[in-house]
């Protein structure tokens, strides 16, 4: 059963975009995004959390949430989601790859289509906050449905889940150039970002790990049937943080290596996102909205309400 749950969420998370919506148009409204959100991220430099959806990059707002959320960094009064300059893009892969710096993938929004056959926007980067986007790799031939940036000494370290070969892509230069990895059914990625080496994934066989950047996995023992996982930074004491596809969080000990179960989503995750910092914050999308918590799932603030 565990194994028929993740196949039907990961072909879920593909969605094929929408044609003949342009910005403004009912296919654009949060409700209609809200139902296909692909990716959350925060970022500590400018206090934005956003959702990466199939009608592009939202503005969440997390007035509701204290000041332990991003540690402070001064967040945007709005109540209400926020289209981010009104492109709508079906944002597949995303991440806040550093402070002020968004990576994305996936498709071209209706009206920048110029054929029948639906191009990949391959790897694309904002540093204003997704107002605009910088093709820098990949355009027109990669649809990367997960990534994941870890810091190098100098350049940032990007895995790339391409969707289409089942590959997972490895950068060592910030985008520029990718070398293969191993060929993987997986839903989701995380990276180490104390240690580049090593990235996990969810598979339908359970969670996996590679210390070669990538290139061999095996399955971690002991750990729960994960369907979303996230990288904890070592502020918050390292390890792992996710969510199984019933709902439930689960928090892995950075030193032990052992699980704890928190509490639940109100129903199979879509999206996930741990926020950095010494206070535990994690972001998930489901049916329900998006909402945040502090406790692992035990209790939750709400963002985002997809109630009728």
């Amino acid at each position: 059963m565990a194994a028929a749950a993740f196949s039907i969420l990961a072909l879920a998370g593909c969605a094929s975009a929408s044609t003949g919506q342009s910005s403004g148009s009912p296919g654009n409204t949060p409700v209609n995004a809200f139902e296909h959100v692909h990716g959350l991220g925060a970022d500590p430099l400018t206090g934005n959390t956003y959702a990466a959806t199939h009608h592009g990059v939202w503005l969440i707002p997390t007035g509701p949430l204290p000041d332990t959320y991003l540690e402070g960094t001064p967040r945007g009064p709005g109540v209400e989601p926020v289209q981010i300059a009104r492109l709508a893009q079906d944002t597949m892969g995303f991440t806040v790859a550093a402070p002020g710096h968004l990576l994305a993938s996936g498709h071209p929004s209706p009206g920048q289509q110029t054929d029948l056959n639906l191009p990949n926007l391959g790897l694309i980067s904002s540093t204003d906050g997704a107002e605009s986007w910088t093709a820098l790799s990949l355009e027109g031939e990669t649809d990367f449905h997960d990534l994941v940036a870890v810091p190098l000494d100098e350049t940032l370290r990007i895995y790339g889940y391409d969707a289409g070969a089942g590959t997972i892509l490895v950068s060592d230069d910030s985008g520029a150039t990718w070398s293969n990895g191993a060929v993987l059914a997986l839903r989701d990625l995380t990276a180490s970002p104390s240690r580049p080496d090593r990235v996990f994934a969810t598979t339908a066989d359970g969670l996996a790990m590679s210390v070669d950047v990538g290139r061999t996995f095996r399955l971690v023992a002991g750990a729960p049937a994960l369907l979303l996982v996230d990288a904890v930074d070592d502020a918050a004491g390292g390890g792992l943080v996710g969510i199984d596809a019933s709902g439930a969080v689960w928090s892995e000990d950075g030193t032990s290596g052992t699980w704890t179960r928190g509490g639940t989503t109100n129903g199979p995750p879509e999206a996930f996102a741990f926020v950095g910092g010494s206070s535990p914050w994690i972001l998930v999308a489901d049916a329900s909205g998006i909402a945040a918590s502090d406790d692992y799932g035990v209790t939750w603030t709400e963002l985002v309400s997809m109630a009728d």
